[in-house]
């Protein structure tokens, strides 16, 4: 099929270049085209050029001369255009139009796919690197009229199915040639994505880092192919390759996607041009870093319709701010000087589409840059010389509209594609709009034409009694249909006619189907009916409300990014979480980020806050934690995923970050789930609200990775369809380990015999197992997801056997048991404060395991797994003191410093020592009481939390929600579309949550 397609698509291809050489059987060959000349026109023949009172002179599909001193040629055709401006055609590089899209295979299956359906081609069918436009192409005339009519004369097309979906081309909308004609380059674009291809139900990749680990894999692999290294054909390899110095276009869909898009550019030295959302404006800063091209859609979205109050509750303040903020993006991108090119995707209806340009050209947006994120620059960015601009040589590719384009008023009358005329309204229609006597078989009426040109409105009424009329006018021919007197039947009076000098006239059928003459006479200047005065007087525009971009753009956010602050708490209490304990009415300084001074009665310095009954602590550091991660905290396709790594998706927007600083927590582990024995690799992050993700990192930390042990990896409870994936026993976790690590050893030794020059060509880079090496060579460490004492005995032999040492177990339910083995093996425990009997495999735990575990030296912490828990930490450290009578100092080690020993960053953060990172928690009383609250939380010297703000805080939500809503119901009042309130639920991950999506939500204000 995919031959017969590409053969095809040549046919089509040669059909059109052959006609000048074609035998024609089906009349006379010879067919000539005039010169055409467009005179007396406004022409911009570039965004900054403009050119009054011009002629564009054009044969066949190119331009000959563009000016005011044209000598027109004796046969050319001939155009008035008085009055009109010429722009070139538009030119979209993001589309699907006219692309034939496969149909998947149909199967009754539900049970996953984890393994490729398709021989000869990549190991992953999400891969559709061989997929070329081209050859599966649908010229739909209807779909094309649509863009005409909003301008576009050229596209770029595209299926946009697969991590890589493969190739575009480059085509105008030119119903009367063919393919040969209409397609400029076949092969313009190889495209990537973050989406998983429609054709396939294979499992991997399930989450965002799956998808970004797999282009970083395919990568490696595609250089890995050019150089000789495979023993068999790959076709997905092969032709990615082939494709490799198209224009690279990457579909990121959101702000942190096109920063994650621009890190593996820069890792493989491809410069993407990157699709974007819109929501650019609210990371600008860092995108301009990136100095990447862009294309941005202009799908700006409708007001919530908030007429009723409790629906009104269910939208989001961010969602709120976006809609009064996204008209604004493409402003704030030509301020920040980024280079980017418009497109319709995304609109429900390509029509919006100049709607939406004339709002953001009303909100600030520069008109030439307008101009030339429609022309030049797509143009350029496609290496076409030949379109997005009107010049000498080029194609006849322009539009001509009714005036400035940008004017609401103006409609666009006609695109000229590659010469072809292609009218869309009548340039110089005559205007019929007007008062008129009506005479209808001897009936007067009063006639009032309004409206548009283009869309005309017509009343006809007598004695105060008006008849419902529908009027469609085609100059001359004129058309009305007329509701009867009779208002219950369905009779109606059907006329038309033509315009003349004198009136209108012509012919009408009667309710009974008789046949009379109508005329209709303009009515005199003098009679008719002066307009209000109000209604001539031009509405004053008011500036829109612009609510300024805060850090982050949701509840909560600053208008600035907090900066680092010197700080001097006097008279506190201060947990050291060192050897010198608690220490009464003493003063700590912090300066540049770091604790510069303990002691009492120091010096007054910068801002100065007196803690005097108050307690100062470390920031809590939360060991195990899945807040702040996008679209997926497993990567469950397959039984190992160490190739993944959270550092991928870190998300700086999760509201949860704010909550979390409210609670103490200034530093989390987050960490892959538990849904396969080798889990990703994690990111250890500062909880910086209103930073970026990189920001966020902490870079110089260790490196972690996730692995997990229990009924989670064996599918026990995922129901019996989903149980394929091995391994399905305990048994065969163990199974696992040994041989993903022999593999691993394997792979050592290759690459060390390469480096010694013992091989031409270089191994396969794996991206897995070059991390599972780097934890053979100690590099990066493991924490386990672990319940039962035999699988976490079978885990440390498998460690010794391996001579690598487990960091840390997480949950470690029945550490208690096994804690003496712990102890010897070095590796500490990272548990819950009192969680049992939530599953069968923690049916032994008792809230006595972490006392008990610290009884004899395992290095033991409290963590939450939770988002809602990880707010309460310091509640959950308390219950240590009941269960098992650890002292107050102990407890609080338990999430502060502890956690840091087995993080290995206890030399920065994890108590108050001079030199170490400034992440400190003032608490109005005792941290392990439940009566304590967090009054300020410091990072790296930076205030993120602050008690005394907090109500200001709430008061701003609150008052901008307000205003939001009045703002919607005006636009409603205004007639302006709306759409219903939507709830967005954004919940929580937790170890077992498979998908991209959170399963729960416990927030008012969650975004």
């Amino acid at each position: 099929m995919r031959i017969f397609n590409f053969l095809i698509a040549i046919l089509t291809i040669n059909l059109g270049f052959s006609q000048n050489y074609f035998p024609k059987n089906d009349g006379v060959k010879q067919t000539y085209k005039n010169p055409v000349a467009i005179t007396n026109a406004t022409i911009y023949s570039s965004s900054t050029a403009k050119i009054e009172n011009a002629t564009i002179l054009f044969e066949g599909d190119k331009i000959l001369e563009i000016g005011t001193q044209i000598l027109i040629p004796k046969n050319a055709t001939i155009i008035d255009a008085t009055g009109k401006t010429i722009y070139p055609s538009f030119i979209d590089l993001y589309t699907e139009f006219g692309i034939q899209k496969p149909l998947r295979k149909s199967s009754n299956s539900k049970s996953p796919q984890y393994d490729s359906e398709r021989n000869g081609y990549y190991w992953n069918d999400h891969i559709r690197a061989d997929f070329n436009a081209f050859e599966n192409l649908n010229y739909d005339e209807k779909a094309a009229k649509d863009l005409r009519e909003t301008g576009f004369g050229t596209v770029l097309s595209f299926n946009n199915d697969g991590i890589v979906a493969g190739t575009g081309l480059l085509w105008t909308l030119n119903d009367v040639e063919n393919n040969g004609t209409r397609i400029l380059n076949n092969k313009i674009s190889q495209h990537i994505t973050l989406k998983r291809s429609s054709l396939s139900g294979q499992s991997y990749p399930s989450s965002l880092m799956g998808s970004m680990a797999l282009i970083k894999q395919f990568y490696h692999d595609a250089k890995w192919y050019a150089a000789g290294g495979s023993k068999s054909k790959d076709i997905s390899l092969e032709v990615f390759n082939q494709n490799k110095n198209l224009v690279q276009i990457f579909n990121a869909g959101d702000k942190l996607n096109i920063l994650r898009a621009d890190k593996i550019g820069d890792e493989f030295g491809i410069n993407y041009l990157i699709k974007g959302s819109g929501n650019e404006l609210e990371r600008i800063e860092e995108i301009k870093k990136t100095n990447a091209t862009l294309i941005i859609p202009i799908n700006f979205p409708e007001a919530y319709d908030v007429s009723d109050s409790f629906l009104a509750e269910q939208v989001v303040l961010s969602d709120m701010k976006f809609w009064n903020q996204a008209p604004y993006n493409p402003k704030v991108l030509a301020e920040n000087n980024i280079n980017f090119a418009l497109t319709t995707a995304d609109l429900k209806n390509p029509k919006d589409f100049l709607t939406n340009l004339r709002k953001a050209v009303e909100f600030g947006f520069p008109k030439e840059k307008a101009i030339a994120a429609l022309t030049e620059i797509p143009a350029k960015i496609a290496n076409q010389t030949n379109i997005g601009a009107l010049k000498k040589g080029n194609l006849a590719n322009f539009i001509i509209t009714s005036g400035d384009i940008f004017d609401s008023k103006t409609t666009i009358q006609e695109n000229w594609v590659q010469g072809n005329r292609f009218v869309i309204e009548k340039i110089q229609p005559s205007d019929i709009r007007g008062k008129y006597d009506l005479t209808l078989d001897s009936n007067k009426y009063d006639l009032a034409i309004e409206g548009e040109i283009s869309k005309l409105d017509a009343k006809i009424s007598q004695d105060k009694m008006e008849f419902g009329t529908k009027i469609t006018y085609n100059d001359p021919w004129i058309t009305m249909v007329i509701k009867g007197k009779d208002t219950i039947s369905s009779n109606f009076i059907r006329i038309s006619g033509l315009k003349s000098e004198t009136g209108l006239s012509g012919k009408a059928f009667l309710e009974n189907g008789k046949e009379v003459s109508w005329s209709a006479v303009k009515k005199s200047a003098t009679t008719e009916v002066k307009k209000d005065a109000i209604t001539d007087k031009k509405e004053e525009k008011k500036t829109p409300v612009f609510y300024p971009v805060t850090f982050p753009n949701l509840a909560f956010g600053n208008l600035t990014k907090p900066k680092q602050e010197t700080i001097l708490f006097k008279n506190a209490t201060v947990w050291t979480g060192e050897k010198e304990g608690i220490l009464k009415e003493t003063d700590v300084l912090i300066e540049n980020g770091k604790i510069i001074k303990i002691g009492k009665n120091l010096p007054q310095k910068g801002k100065v806050i007196d803690a005097t009954g108050k307690h100062l602590t470390a920031g809590i550091i939360d060991e195990h934690s899945h807040i702040a991660i996008s679209n997926g905290v497993n990567e469950g396709g397959q039984n190992s995923s160490a190739e993944v790594t959270i550092e991928d998706v870190v998300n700086s927007e999760d509201i949860n970050i704010y909550r979390n600083l409210a609670g103490g927590v200034t530093s989390a582990n987050l960490l892959h789930g538990s849904a396969n024995p080798i889990g990703g690799r994690a990111a250890f992050v500062k909880l910086k609200w209103g930073y970026n993700p990189d920001e966020m990192l902490v870079k110089d930390a260790p490196k972690y990775i996730k692995f997990a042990l229990g009924e989670n990896v064996k599918q026990s409870n995922w129901g019996d369809i989903e149980r394929l994936r091995f391994p399905q026993s305990r048994m065969g976790v163990e199974q696992v380990y040994e041989d993903y690590f022999s593999r691993a050893l394997s792979y050592q030794k290759e690459w060390d015999a390469f480096n010694a020059n013992k091989g031409k060509i270089a191994p396969r880079f794996d991206i897995e197992l070059e991390t599972l090496s780097q934890i053979l060579n100690k590099e990066r460490f493991i924490t386990c997801h672990s319940y039962v004492q035999s699988e976490i005995n079978m885990l440390l032999k498998v460690a010794e056997k391996y001579n690598f040492k487990i960091q840390t177990f997480t949950h470690i339910l029945e550490g208690y048991k096994v804690a003496d083995k712990m102890a010897k093996h070095g590796v500490g425990g990272s548990t819950f404060a009192d969680w049992w009997g939530y599953k069968y495999e923690v049916n032994d735990a008792i809230p006595y395991n972490a006392a008990l575990m610290n009884n004899v030296g395992v290095t033991v912490s409290i963590n939450s797994d939770d988002a809602e828990m990880s707010r309460r930490l310091n509640q959950e450290a308390a219950k240590t003191l009941k269960y098992g009578g650890v002292t107050e100092e102990a407890a609080w080690n338990f999430v502060t410093l502890n956690p840091a020993k087995l993080l290995q960053v206890d030399d920065k953060v994890g108590s108050i020592k001079v030199g170490k990172d400034a992440d400190v928690v003032l608490w109005s009383e005792n941290p392990l009481t439940i009566y304590a609250t967090v009054e300020k939380t410091i990072v790296d010297g930076i205030i993120f939390f602050d008690l005394d703000q907090e109500t200001a805080k709430n008061e701003t939500v609150q008052k901008e929600r307000n205003e939001l809503i009045n703002l919607m119901l005006d636009a409603k009042n205004k007639g302006l579309k709306t759409q219903e309130p939507k709830k967005k639920s954004s919940g929580h991950y937790h170890c077992d949550t498979l998908g991209e999506k959170c399963r729960e939500f416990h927030a008012k204000y969650n975004n």
